[in-house]
């Protein structure tokens, strides 16, 4: 069913909407959770909770494109379950992709003292344009769906070793991307 379809289910209130929307992004709304929780429960959970903000939401808004816009939920909530779920303690799954971006975006001062956050957004979508598509689908992949190096090498067709390299390479182009256009670093 097309995205168009589901949302109309949505706005006319038929429970067909979620299990529509659940067999068409459900195993990747699980993956994205799963990586950020490391707990397929907390994952299972997360998912659910998207499908009811997604209820909740849906009308008044109308996402374009419902993909992204239910992706972001389940990102959103499975971040917030993380740090529910590790207050107090450090979880090496999400931790070590956050550490990886810390040199490039932490100034003397937080991101909001620095610069907007809708600012940085457009620095970074604009040092994505700049990549590849494989460098840009490998720094989406690790930094906004926090995939593992392991499966991320197995994605790419390399090695972890090979790929960290790499991935430290764009985090350096990214931080003189930042540089350039005035971030400080």
């Amino acid at each position: 069913m097309e995205d168009l379809e589901i949302i109309e289910l949505f706005f006319s209130r038929s429970e067909q909407a979620i299990s529509e929307t659940r067999e068409k992004y459900g195993p990747a709304c699980l993956a994205i959770s799963r990586n950020i929780l490391g707990n397929n429960l907390d994952a299972e959970e997360c998912v659910s909770d998207a499908f009811l903000a997604m209820w909740n939401n849906i009308p008044p808004e109308r996402p374009e494109p419902l993909r992204a816009y239910l992706f972001r939920i389940v990102r959103n909530i499975s971040i917030t379950k993380y740090h529910s779920n590790t207050a107090g303690k450090r979880n090496s799954f999400y931790d070590v992709a956050l550490d990886e971006l810390e040199d490039c975006l932490a100034g003397t001062g937080s991101v909001e003292q620095e610069i907007t956050a809708r600012e940085l957004s457009s620095l970074i979508d604009r040092f994505l344009a700049t990549l590849d598509e494989d460098s840009r689908m490998l720094f989406v992949r690790r930094y906004w769906y926090s995939d593992s190096v392991k499966d991320l090498a197995e994605r790419f067709g390399t090695n972890p070793n090979n790929l960290s390299v790499r991935l430290s390479r764009l985090r350096t182009k990214l931080r003189k991307f930042l540089q350039k256009e005035g971030y400080i670093v």
